[in-house]
């Protein structure tokens, strides 16, 4: 290991998080900044569930403290918070972690018992926040938005830090909570440069093994939903049958609740323009995103996705991908005026269309775009450099 990642002072760190880690595959951001931790020297530590319905992923540079619980909505989050909280304080008095950061939901009730420990003897809390509240209906957004307003009160109080996904979010928190920005750290969504490398794939292969040899294609992968900007890129794609004719989307995921992306594409009869494919294993994404012509971002301009950092973003340009993207902040922080982004002004299918369109004119050019995006990533983006941004957070508190 380069001396330039070992962190001076190593410290013991634990995670407290709701995830599901046989489900939630998808969330690696909790994994992915606990790997880059060990890797600067630190005792890292995860407290999350599983629920049996698969074999858990090999985490040997992560201590996992896993919780066996089949889900059952509700009452596995109340389980859960039962047990965390009554099995934290053996875990603090026999490993006597430095930092415990938390999550704004409701295993934030897990770490009170820690606030009962006298402040010298207690390990430095911090409250992450990867996510704000979204408008969503009935009890399960009162319980979200109310658990996510009890633990920002409670870090303000009681906490001696709290980390972010992005600048931008950490203005809107701040300014609604009345949180002073020095409180705040900063760390974003971010991907492993030595999976993402684009020199240890064959796209050709790839589009050999689906016949797209001699297709555009534009990819997507994610979960599919009305809020994803799905349904408006099924409709471009529509318009382009005589414009680009070897046009090829390429969707690979799996739907959100009750959308039916096969249905959609049989209604437009856009059946011989894309491919949709189940979600694969998160080692096996950069292969399929190799054999594309360009990666898709249509998140739409709403409140939910306009102060994240999406991860599929990242990905497509650690592949030295161009990205279509839809100019919204999330989309602009990331991207900027960089030619490995082509950007759709709204999410409206011309829209959509028209950046499409731009991408196929230039594709004799879109790999020397690409290799712009790399640079984008390993300067900003690489999970070593987001580490290394939240140890030194961590070390001034």
């Amino acid at each position: 290991m380069p001396k330039s990642q070992v962190s001076p002072q190593k410290k013991k760190i634990v995670w407290i998080s709701n995830l599901i880690l046989d489900v939630d595959l998808h969330k690696t951001s909790r994994i992915e900044i606990l790997r880059a931790l060990a890797k600067r020297g630190h005792e890292v530590s995860l407290v999350a569930s599983y629920s049996s319905k698969r074999s858990l992923p090999e985490l040997t540079d992560v201590h996992v403290v896993s919780i066996p619980l089949r889900y059952v909505p509700f009452f596995s989050t109340a389980a859960y918070v039962l047990l965390v909280l009554l099995y934290l304080p053996f875990l603090f008095l026999r490993w006597k972690p430095d930092f415990v950061i938390g999550e704004p939901n409701a295993t934030i009730l897990s770490l009170v018992p820690m606030l009962l420990f006298p402040r010298s003897k207690r390990p430095k809390i911090v409250l992450d926040i990867r996510t704000t509240p979204v408008i969503i209906l009935g009890i399960d957004r009162y319980l979200k938005t109310s658990f996510f307003d009890i633990a920002l009160q409670t870090a303000k109080k009681f906490f001696q830090g709290i980390t972010i996904i992005t600048e931008l979010m950490k203005k809107q928190v701040c300014k609604n909570y009345n949180i002073n920005p020095r409180f705040v750290g900063v760390w974003t969504s971010g991907v492993s440069t030595i999976l993402f490398n684009p020199e240890n794939y064959d796209g050709n292969e790839m589009r050999k093994r689906f016949g797209l040899r001699d297709k555009f294609v534009v990819f997507y992968h994610g979960l599919f939903s009305g809020e994803r900007g799905i349904i408006e890129t099924l409709k471009a794609i529509e318009t382009l049958k005589s414009t680009c004719p070897n046009l090829v989307l390429f969707l690979l995921g799996r739907p959100v609740g009750s959308f039916k992306p096969k249905g959609i594409i049989r209604k437009l009869g856009v059946q011989n323009m894309v491919i949709v494919h189940n979600s694969v294993s998160y080692v096996e994404v950069p292969g399929y995103i190799s054999m594309c012509d360009v990666g898709i971002v249509p998140l739409p301009n709403l409140p939910i996705w306009l102060y994240q950092c999406p991860l599929n973003l990242l990905e497509y340009l650690a592949m030295k991908k161009v990205v279509i993207a839809t100019d919204i902040p999330a989309n602009r922080e990331v991207l900027g005026e960089s030619k490995c982004g082509i950007y759709a002004s709204s999410t409206d299918p011309k829209e959509i269309a028209d950046a499409i369109v731009c991408a196929y004119n230039n594709r004799k050019t879109l790999r020397k775009w690409g290799a712009y995006g790399r640079m984008v990533i390993e300067k900003r983006y690489s999970w070593e450099k987001l580490a290394e941004n939240l140890e030194n957070y961590l070390l001034k508190l």
